[in-house]
């Protein structure tokens, strides 16, 4: 399980990075063309603003290790579900 200070942190690292989206695409199209300012204005936004430093975490458990996307879970509660069967489609091969 992981603390709720780390959980709050991605959290908080999330809204950053939504609310500087915009603004980082705009800055990278004009260093893309060459402009030098936007490059400087781009390493001044706040290093939580971008989206690489946001960490997948598991929504029962918060495990940030095993993630799986498609299922917004990790490793271990995705084995736990699909042995009670509460994960359709999946079977039980050699666990």
């Amino acid at each position: 399980m992981a603390k709720e200070s780390m959980k709050a942190r991605e959290v908080k690292r999330k809204k950053l990075a939504d609310r500087y989206a915009k603004r980082r695409a705009e800055l990278k199209a004009r260093v893309k063309q060459g402009d030098l300012e936007a490059m400087f204005l781009l390493q001044k936004l706040p290093r939580n603003a971008s989206p690489v430093r946001y960490r997948n975490r598991c929504k029962l458990s918060g495990r940030p290790r095993g993630y799986m996307r498609q299922f917004g879970i990790n490793r271990i509660e995705f084995r736990k579900m699909a042995s009670q069967g509460l994960i359709p489609g999946v079977k039980k091969a050699s666990w």
